[in-house]
């Protein structure tokens, strides 16, 4: 007796839990549990009923499909009800479906109409002598709700039928979506207007759809994929499922263009293996693959169950969302300092893998979403992104719950973890020191426009930090011509270039040498700055964040970094290091920034030249000087590369000074060096 009183009344918490989640789903289009979840709870009250049908309700839930309608809008009664489809969540029981039908049928193989299961909204479409002139949602399938100013609104829903042929009424089927990219511009204007973003494409369909004033729909570019009918006055113009898609092609209804016949069960799961390879690449959402027998006489002899019919399934993709707890959030240091918080969670199972971490972008995102350890959360995983958790259910949150808590320490090396003011990601400030930026700061230090090592490239500085060779760039200067002889695609001679290449590097310049530091914010033209502004490293090292900002062309979010990066003491012990290992410039003669001999000269830019034009200029304007498009007789300089062309014929016509770039490099190192002389023409073939 106790046994029989604990499955009743679990059949009864099914049933309130199931209609919870129908309301929340179809009603409010706000669910509170992921697909999977609702599919599970389902499948357990439906093997309760049939295991005890005596306990059967007609209220149930699996008597009926989707909810009541919103009073908000005008009650519609269906031709012919709208009904669900039974899922096939394995090839088991993509076989046992396929076996059922042949069964049923007395064949040895059936056709089937193969088409993706797009998640939007379920509509049907009336059309009166080929005019549309009503729109309903399913419902609960019995009924609906009247969104016909709506639907109005979809532009992929012909008002008025082309051709002709088609009977004096008759309802069409269809799944109402939004594409991925549409979803994305909506989100995005909700969010700049400050108002409540949609979950995912599936809850913007139905929201925009639902919408009581038509002209907000009319401003979401939904879609709409037709894949039957309901009601049909007279005959079918077709024999086969396939055909009848044709037919409503074409009249000017929208059918998708991957609907594809296939023969027998190994076709059905080829093509579903085939779509799940292109999910991601699709403009929609899809959470399955739908297959219909495709001869119309072979579905009206299979009939239908209470709420499906015999003759189609649903072939569900694993879950890209799934409910799980947050157990702990850690801090991970990127390549390029940024440090991010992971959730580590209960693992579950996400698109067919088991997911136990998930990114939470950033601390601006925790707080957004107000994110606690120990939260039961959404989680979603597309593809091979990275899973992140999608939203809180604060109604699960435990009084054990404990806030997030940024680092102030980078959890890798100690270094102060910075957040300037405007931006989103905070860094690690160890940049020359820290683990996890070793291979980016090595092969930045090396470039060519830094100390411009040659035959340091990516995949050997890669081999040299992962087989513990160098730490920072000072170990670069200590390698020896037997350890990089035995590296992969290395020999003698190519090691012995590689250590005269070092040995070359450590005559460089003081801006090549502070661009080369990977300093955040600071490249070659503000490098440039510092090094004409204060001439001497130390000065630099020794400098506030006040004096740095009043140089011109630098602002305070810059000057913060630079002070920062050197208040490390790792940053300090790696740039002593560096300059014990032979590292030196020429001096360089400190300039005023008011009185910089840039300051007011017109540059013109020709030719092609070993870096973009824009980063040329922007490093003259950085330095005070104009950057024209023309040369006349009031230029000063003009920067001439290769195949100059007109604009050198005329500087040379104007007798204006030209510099190829090792020129203009010694002119912004050190602009007194260079006495008029450089005012006169150069007659150096630069181009010819």
């Amino acid at each position: 007796m106790t046994a029989a009183l604990d499955v009743a009344a679990r059949i009864e918490a099914l049933r309130r839990e199931l209609h919870h989640h129908n309301y929340r789903y179809y009603v409010l289009d706000d669910p509170e549990i992921p697909d999977v979840e609702y599919d599970r709870l389902f499948r357990e009250l439906a093997e309760l009923e049939a295991a005890h049908p005596d306990l059967i309700a007609t209220d149930s839930p699996t008597q009926r499909v989707g909810a009541a309608p919103r009073a908000a809008f005008t009650e519609v009664a269906h031709r012919v009800a709208m009904l669900s489809l039974q899922n096939a969540m394995d090839e088991t029981e993509m076989r046992a479906f396929d076996d059922r039908v042949r069964r049923g049928l007395g064949v040895a193989a059936v056709a089937y109409v193969a088409e993706p299961k797009v998640d939007g909204l379920a509509i049907s479409l009336l059309y009166e002598d080929g005019s549309f002139v009503r729109g309903a949602t399913r419902g609960d399938g019995q009924r609906g709700e009247d969104v016909t100013a709506q639907v109005r609104t979809i532009r992929a829903v012909p008002l008025r039928l082309q051709g002709d042929g088609w009977p004096a009424l008759f309802e069409v089927r269809g799944e109402v979506f939004l594409p991925r990219a549409a979803f994305d511009a909506l989100n995005e204007r909700l969010r700049a207007a400050g108002a409540r973003t949609f979950k995912n494409p599936r809850n913007a369909a139905a929201g925009s759809l639902r919408q009581l004033d038509p002209r907000v729909t009319a401003q979401r570019p939904l879609n709409i994929f037709c894949y039957g009918v309901g009601a049909w006055d007279g005959e079918l113009p077709a024999a086969t499922h396939s055909d009848l898609l044709a037919v409503l092609r074409g009249w000017g209804l929208p059918v998708s263009p991957e609907s594809l016949v296939v023969q027998g069960v190994d076709e059905c799961l080829a093509y579903h293996r085939r779509l799940a390879e292109r999910r991601d690449d699709l403009p929609y959402d899809i959470d399955g693959v739908v297959f219909k027998v495709d001869d119309l006489a072979a579905q009206a002899r299979l009939g239908f169950v209470t709420r499906e019919p015999r003759w189609a399934v649903a072939f569900k993709y694993p879950a890209q969302e799934a409910l799980t707890r947050i157990l702990a959030v850690e801090f991970q240091v990127g390549r390029t300092g940024a440090v991010t918080p992971v959730a580590r969670l209960e693992p579950v199972a996400v698109g067919g893998v088991t997911v136990a971490n998930a990114t939470l972008h950033n601390m601006d995102e925790v707080r957004r979403k107000d994110v606690h350890v120990g939260d039961t959360v959404y989680v979603r995983r597309a593809g091979d992104v990275i899973p992140e958790v999608v939203r809180v259910l604060l109604e699960r949150r435990p009084d054990t719950a404990a806030p997030v808590v940024p680092p102030t320490q980078c959890p890798v090396c100690g270094s102060d973890v910075v957040r300037p003011d405007g931006e989103v990601v905070a860094r690690c400030s160890g940049g020359l020191y820290c683990a996890a930026q070793r291979k980016e700061a090595i092969k930045h230090f090396a470039s060519r426009r830094a100390l411009d090592i040659e035959g340091l490239g990516d995949k050997l500085v890669e081999q040299l930090v992962e087989r513990g060779l160098v730490r920072d760039p000072a170990d670069l200067y200590g390698l020896a011509v037997e350890t990089l002889a035995g590296l992969d695609r290395m020999g003698p001679k190519s090691a012995q270039n590689l250590i005269e290449a070092l040995e070359r590097s450590k005559e460089t310049t003081l801006a090549r040498f502070i661009h080369g530091l990977g300093i955040r914010e600071v490249g070659e033209a503000t490098a440039a700055l510092l090094a004409a502004h204060f001439g001497d490293l130390d000065a630099l090292l020794a400098a506030q964040p006040a004096e740095i900002e009043a140089i011109h062309g630098i602002g305070s979010v810059v000057a913060t970094h630079i002070v920062t990066f050197f208040a490390q003491p790792h940053n300090r012990e790696v740039i002593e290091r560096l300059r014990e290992a032979g590292i030196h410039w020429p001096r360089v003669v400190p300039t005023q920034p008011t009185a910089h001999p840039l300051v007011g000269l017109t540059f013109v830019i020709t030719g092609t030249l070993s870096r973009p034009r824009d980063a040329i200029k922007a490093e003259l304007e950085a330095l005070g000087a104009k950057v024209a498009g023309s040369v006349s007789s009031r230029t000063d300089y003009v920067i001439a590369g290769q195949d100059a062309g007109s604009k050198l014929e005329r500087a040379r016509a104007l007798e204006r000074p030209i510099l190829d770039e090792a020129g203009l490099a010694a002119l912004i190192e050190d602009p007194r060096a260079h006495d008029e002389s450089l005012k006169r023409p150069s007659s150096a073939p630069i181009g010819d």
